[in-house]
């Protein structure tokens, strides 16, 4: 079965700003005319969605809408359930907390269930951190690799990072990895130790925002520059070339 054939809903993926910027700055007016059109909602945090949703359509009746919660609390069992509506003939919005859905999100996990159940799925378009810090870096836009996080543990995370040091120079590939935002500067203390001096690496933070900052060095010019990440969102990017 086709889902081009079925009277299926779409499943539209839905972008969200960075942070607390102005929306119309990095959001087409396609995706609030989609929101405008949409009651039904696959969100991680409903708080959260309602306020991007007020912020983005004031008029919009909120309590009409219906809210199906995707985080680290849902049971796997849970989720084909979310696409019922869509069975239905109901189109739904999968709202990300920041950026796009199903990029470092879990979203991902409704989407792939979609695909299976000849859903159409519809990304639309928005900020990515991640390509938005690629594209930024001045790094090879080939070849990347994204790691999420790096392990905690301080001999984990060492041997993580030589090995991605490694291998971002036997394939000229960039190496991008995150951390939970109150982690940041130890992770870039870390960076510092443990990475040849002629590394590049690339820090972007708070992208899109006023406050944004997105710089490219070595680890030896980063030693001697002076940084505040703490508790802000951030990408971090290295590549070694010689």
């Amino acid at each position: 079965m086709s889902n081009k054939n079925n009277n299926f809903g779409k499943l539209f993926l839905i972008p969200t700003s960075l942070g607390d910027g102005n929306l119309e700055e990095v959001l087409p007016v396609y995706v609030k005319q989609k929101v405008e059109e949409l009651d039904y909602f696959i969100v991680e945090n409903e708080k959260t969605a309602r306020r991007f949703i007020k912020k983005l359509l004031p008029e919009k009746s909120q309590p009409k809408l219906k809210f199906y919660l995707l985080n680290k609390f849902t049971e796997e069992s849970e989720i084909p359930s979310f696409l019922k509506a869509c069975q239905k003939g109901i189109n739904i919005g999968l709202l990300s907390e920041a950026g796009c859905p199903g990029i470092a999100d879990p979203g991902a996990k409704v989407v792939d269930i979609a695909h299976q159940k000849e859903i159409q799925v519809v990304p639309l378009v928005g900020p990515s951190s991640i390509v938005l810090a690629m594209m930024a870096s001045g790094f090879n836009g080939q070849n990347f690799t994204f790691h999420g996080y790096l392990p905690i543990d301080k001999n984990e995370r060492k041997n993580t990072l030589k090995n991605i040091e490694r291998i971002s120079f036997e394939k000229n590939q960039a190496q991008i990895f995150i951390e939970t935002p109150y982690r940041n500067e130890k992770l870039l203390k870390d960076l510092i130790k443990y990475l040849h001096p002629l590394t590049k690496l690339c820090i972007a933070s708070e992208i899109t925002l006023p406050t944004e900052f997105i710089k490219t060095k070595t680890i030896k010019s980063w030693k001697k520059e002076k940084v505040d990440l703490h508790k802000k969102p951030a990408i971090f990017i290295l590549q070694k070339e010689f």
